[in-house]
């Protein structure tokens, strides 16, 4: 049983309040120079659940105002096709963001496409050179999943500083910049891995738990320390033995929420904050553009 005292965090309300303020900065965008904010979306060869992924952003993003013009080029696409693309939209002041949709085809080298994005328009905050900023505790445009979690602890998990906080996983995307976020806000961090001995321990004395490694269920329930903040970002596709298909995060959530005092559901928790966090850098970007300053 779910003890009532659990907060099972809305990711589509909180999606939807910071949509609102996004709506009113994408109107400043369009007071001071007469066009909306634009983020332009590099798609190669077909992919459905990316193609999916595309029409939802599509859909936030009309919403509050953003452009997202796409820009699709066959899978038989070479890396100076490509390369030649992400130029001409650097070069494009009709366009303040650019999105490279991933993943690319094999024979594409996704790292060099990436670092072709000027940083100025890096809407995913992936770019090396905001990655560095980011790193030496200046961040410019902060990736967007990283920023959701923190969103949601901010808000969710009360004063954040001086508390354990254990990330499991270390990508670039996830685990390594929410690293840099969670240190900003004076957290004592620990990373976890494939390779950390004894990961249960490690689960069970953080007061913070932010666990992004696609593995389903591999967190227990009864590893997650009583009060605990959980923010679980991975999701798994999972087969029941009658055919069924369901997503499940990183956590076993229904025990793990017998004992935190907030949790994010999969679905419905970091995701539609992620998308959220993605229009928010597009505004920004926009702002930044016209000569409006940063926005909060």
């Amino acid at each position: 049983m779910i003890l009532t005292r659990v907060r099972i965090i809305d990711g589509k309300a909180e999606a939807a309040e910071l949509r609102a303020r996004i709506g009113a900065h994408a109107r400043r965008v369009v007071e001071a120079r007469g066009i909306a904010p634009a983020m332009a979306v590099v798609m190669v060869g077909d992919d459905p659940a990316g193609d999916v992924y595309a029409r939802n952003k599509q859909a936030e993003a009309d919403s509050v105002g953003i452009r997202v013009p796409a820009h699709r080029l066959p899978a038989t696409a070479t890396q100076n096709d490509v390369l030649a693309l992400v130029a001409r939209l650097n070069a494009d002041d009709a366009v303040d963001a650019i999105l490279v949709q991933l993943p690319l085809p094999a024979h594409l080298d996704a790292d060099t496409i990436v670092e072709a994005v000027s940083p100025a328009k890096d809407v995913d905050g992936m770019h090396p050179f905001n990655l560095g900023l980011l790193a030496s505790g200046r961040p410019s445009i902060v990736p967007c999943t990283p920023r959701a979690c923190i969103l949601l602890l901010r808000k969710y998990g009360g004063v954040l500083a001086g508390r354990e906080a254990l990330v499991v996983g270390r990508s670039a995307v996830v685990g390594r910049p929410l690293t840099y976020l969670l240190l900003a806000e004076n957290c004592t961090v620990t990373v976890a891995h494939s390779r950390t001995a004894n990961l249960a321990a490690e689960v069970r004395r953080a007061d913070i738990l932010v666990t992004a490694t696609a593995r389903a269920e591999l967190i227990k329930g009864d590893w997650i320390k009583d009060g605990a903040i959980v923010i679980d970002v991975g999701t798994s596709r999972v087969r029941a033995p009658d055919g069924t298909v369901r997503y499940v995060g990183d956590v076993e959530f229904d025990r793990a929420a017998e004992r935190a005092a907030a949790i994010t559901p999969v679905p419905g928790g970091v995701g539609p904050v992620t998308i959220a966090c993605l229009l928010w850098n597009t505004v920004l970007l926009a702002c930044r553009r016209a000569a409006l300053g940063d926005i909060e």
